[in-house]
């Protein structure tokens, strides 16, 4: 049995909180990153790596150590990785002759690896070399996806699923204007991915809602799409599924729209029209001989019965 997959009994109060923060939960804990250098990783590749970790800190591991893997042939070191630092996203550089300059980007599932691909870079503008000023460390990033193939192709909506994942951050119940410091921005064009990532600068217009400018701060990333590792349908509906405790309580007819309207049905006993008191008015006033018909009518029908 492995070392990491036996019961582990804390013999410290400190260790049993170590042991409790790893425990299942209904609100999970933000997602952390790993960010591993190859056995054959060139200055590119590293220094994307420590662009990214930037990105994400303090949400990331970056091991500065090189590791002799390959993803797509042998996943076990990886999910060793995985369960020894806690994270379930990670990102991998490696170059050679056959892949140069190469990134696999991917997701665990309980410890094992769900989603997975691979990144080729074709330019790289690092963060040093944009002058410009930062963006405070831990700060949530917006998300811009622009391009057809992020909604239409299955690998490319992938992609763009696990990007969101790995850049999120963590979940937050109101934003702040002040707080939103900068944008990634991913464009999928003639089979390249172009990341960009701009600072947010609000600038006075004279009104209540300040204006906005962009100003590129890096990393700026050229990426072409390579190998990929999806995971089954059936698996990534399970990796998605949602605990009762966590799932809203459905409200008897109540409904609503996709703009967020609210709708209501009230169920009510059936109306009798013939009792229904209108508006009299002297031209639909009944006639004498009218009544007289109704009511032999209605004594014809008392017979019957």
């Amino acid at each position: 049995m492995d070392a990491l997959d036996r019961v582990v009994k804390p013999k410290t109060k400190r260790a049993k909180r170590f042991l409790e923060k790893r425990e299942p939960k209904l609100s999970e804990n933000i997602k952390n990153a790993m960010l591993i250098k190859g056995g054959n990783a060139n200055l590119t590749v590293t220094q994307v790596l420590r662009d990214v970790y930037a990105l994400k800190k303090p949400y990331g591991v970056l091991y500065k150590k090189k590791n002799i893997t390959r993803p797509f042939e042998d996943q076990t070191s990886l999910e060793f990785f995985s369960k020894k630092s806690d994270c379930s996203l990670f990102m991998f550089g490696s170059h050679n002759k056959k892949r140069p300059n190469n990134l696999v980007i991917g997701r665990m599932y309980d410890f094992h690896v769900l989603d997975m691909i691979e990144l080729g870079i074709e330019k790289f503008v690092s963060l040093k070399d944009i002058k410009n000023s930062k963006c405070p460390e831990g700060t949530k990033p917006m998300l811009i996806f622009a391009g057809d193939d992020f909604d239409v192709t299955e690998d490319y909506r992938r992609l763009k699923s696990l990007l969101i994942d790995f850049f999120r951050g963590p979940t937050v119940s109101n934003i702040r204007l002040a707080g939103l410091d900068y944008v990634l921005h991913f464009t999928a064009l003639n089979g390249k991915i172009y990341f960009r990532s701009y600072k947010l600068l609000l600038k006075k217009s004279g009104c209540r809602t300040p204006r906005i400018e962009l100003e590129e701060m890096g990393p700026s990333l050229d990426l072409v799409l390579r190998r990929t590792h999806l995971a089954s349908d059936d698996l990534y509906k399970l990796s998605m599924k949602m605990p009762k405790a966590l799932k809203p309580k459905k409200k008897k007819n109540i409904s609503h729209d996709t703009f967020g309207t609210t709708y209501g049905r009230i169920h009510m006993q059936k109306q009798d029209l013939s009792k229904l008191q209108t508006r009299k008015m002297k031209g639909l006033k009944k006639r004498p001989a009218e009544r007289i018909t109704e009511d032999q009518e209605k004594s014809k029908r008392v017979k019957k019965n």
